[in-house]
């Protein structure tokens, strides 16, 4: 993991706030973009920031919590930022469903020294026809960093994609060949919530995704799993995962 330890890692203490939340009640969702929600005996029409499938996360009448928006030009009013999900077990869990969470999270854990020191970090760098989340340098050497947001959790281990990602694929199959040319290349999946103690490529949804991660993996691309802290107005990246191929 670079210059850092797991120990190291957890004493990183950022966070990737939000700002006037309220607590609702999801209703339905018409299209990938809206939902329907309940709050303080309002109905309003929210803007989903994660145009995923999410099918296990947004049931009627789970809790969600919304950010108000001070912008009275916008369409909708609030923007669904997190969710309640009651677990099989019983054990309820906060999930963070905000697409543009993890790449945020992640930017405030690398400059903090997440994965070893890291010169002139930056976000998005274009190569061929791919564009990375973070591109860095390390004594000379290119860094690649492409981030994955994962909200599927299944009981104790979160699994990515929830649905196949063939834009995902290509990205995994670039990394692979810009490590054989010599950079430091890096998958860092960022589980939106806390609770889980491994992750794995969701093999069923999309194998080719899983067999392209574990040849990327063989070849010395990094992988790397963490959880979130997730409170209804915040998120910061808090662990290491066991990862499980």
């Amino acid at each position: 993991m670079g210059n850092i330890t797991l120990c190291e890692a957890k004493n990183i203490t950022l966070l990737m706030q939000y700002k006037n939340i309220k607590k609702a009640t999801f209703l339905s969702r018409p299209n990938r973009f809206i939902a329907k929600v309940e709050c303080e005996g309002e109905i309003l029409t929210a803007h989903v920031k994660n145009t995923g499938r999410c099918r296990e996360l947004l049931v009627e009448g789970a809790q969600v919590y919304l950010e108000f928006s001070d912008n009275p030009t916008r369409k909708t009013p609030c923007d669904l930022v997190a969710v309640e999900r009651v677990m099989p077990s019983g054990e309820t869990i906060l999930i963070n469903m905000d697409s543009a969470a993890p790449n945020a999270a992640a930017m405030e854990w690398l400059n903090a020294g997440g994965l070893g020191q890291l010169q002139n970090l930056r976000a998005e760098k274009t190569v061929g026809e791919s564009r990375f989340d973070f591109y860095a340098e390390q004594n000379g050497t290119p860094v690649y960093i492409e981030v994955k947001g994962c909200t599927l959790i299944d009981e104790k281990t979160a699994r990515f994609p929830d649905a196949p990602t063939q834009r995902g694929l290509r990205h995994v199959q670039h990394l692979t060949e810009l490590k054989k040319q010599g950079a430091r290349c890096i998958v860092l999946i960022v589980i939106q919530c806390k609770g889980v103690e491994t992750f794995s490529p969701n093999w069923e949804t999309h194998a080719a995704f899983g067999h392209a991660l574990r040849q990327a993996k063989e070849n010395g691309v990094e992988l790397y799993a963490v959880d979130c802290i997730v409170t209804p107005d915040s998120t910061k990246i808090d662990q290491f995962v066991r990862v499980v191929m």
